[in-house]
């Protein structure tokens, strides 16, 4: 979307706000009427009525007051005190904190056919108290429908490889979407994660198997190239032991010294062969 559609959209929609907001202003004459006689009533009642007329809502709170159905102007009330009028005006205190909450395992087959089940969480808050009131009935419960609808048609598209390795970019796609979604609600989701995606008992037999395979075949190739290196080594070794004949006297007598250092029972000690051939010419 470009900068043009969006600073239509957000002009649009403050328009909307204005409008749900200065409501209060058009009650008609017998709404003025009833304002001023609830007035009198509570001038008449005084000092008991005041006791209906001051209300207090905390900090974290907004409160939506209507007179004879219709929003004041100003939107929302509060922190601290406010006055309504106790025949004609009404209020919804709004919670304006962070709410978090856990999105069922839903049952999502990917694009490559293959059913995981994918569960989550979501932190949203109210933006705009005066919206969360006047345009849907419970901006709770449809933040968590469209949560779940949103988490299926998400991970619809991916494959299954994508989502055990994607999951940041999974759980950002799915906050923008809940966040333009809700815009119009006066939600804005702050944060959504990926819990816990459960892989049928098959399939993970069958992913097992095949990273089994994959280290074994691994393991091989290490095993071979050791070997090789080690041929290699050893070709050397009897290179410079062939030029030296005391060196492979050297090298017996460091095999009698590891094996007398495992304490051995039985110590076999080699004899050159020129030492024999003297006893046998005689």
């Amino acid at each position: 979307m470009d900068d043009g559609a969006e600073t239509a959209m957000r002009e649009e929609k403050r328009r909307g706000q204005k409008a749900v907001e200065s409501q209060g202003s058009d009650i008609g004459l017998c709404g003025c009427l009833l304002v001023l006689v609830s007035i009198l009533f509570t001038l008449l009642t005084l000092p008991i009525s005041i006791w209906m007329c001051i209300k207090i809502v905390k900090e974290y709170e907004r409160a939506i007051i209507f007179r004879l159905g219709r929003i004041l102007r100003g939107g929302a009330k509060g922190p601290g005190l406010f006055f309504i009028l106790p025949c004609t005006d009404s209020f919804i205190n709004v919670d304006m904190r962070t709410i978090t909450f856990d999105i069922p395992p839903q049952e999502v087959l990917t694009k490559d056919s293959v059913t995981v089940s994918v569960d989550g969480v979501v932190y949203y808050r109210v933006q705009n108290a005066t919206l969360a009131v006047a345009n849907i009935t419970n901006a709770d419960a449809a933040t968590r429908l469209l949560a779940q609808t949103t988490l299926r048609n998400v991970l619809g598209t991916k494959n299954l490889a994508e989502i055990l390795s994607d999951r940041e970019e999974i759980a950002h796609s799915m906050q923008s979407t809940l966040d333009e979604a809700t815009d119009d609600w006066g939600i804005k989701v702050e944060r959504v994660e990926i819990k816990d995606v459960k892989l049928p008992l098959q399939l993970q037999r069958a992913m097992a198997a095949e990273a089994e395979a994959a280290r074994e075949a691994r393991a091989k190739v290490i095993a071979a190239e050791g070997e090789m290196n080690a041929s290699r080594a050893l070709k050397e070794a009897s290179l410079v032991i062939a030029e030296s004949p005391s060196a492979l006297q050297l090298r017996y007598l460091q095999t009698l010294n590891t094996i007398a250092a495992e304490k051995n029972s039985t110590i076999i000690f080699p004899l050159p062969i020129d030492m024999m051939q003297s006893f046998l010419t005689r």
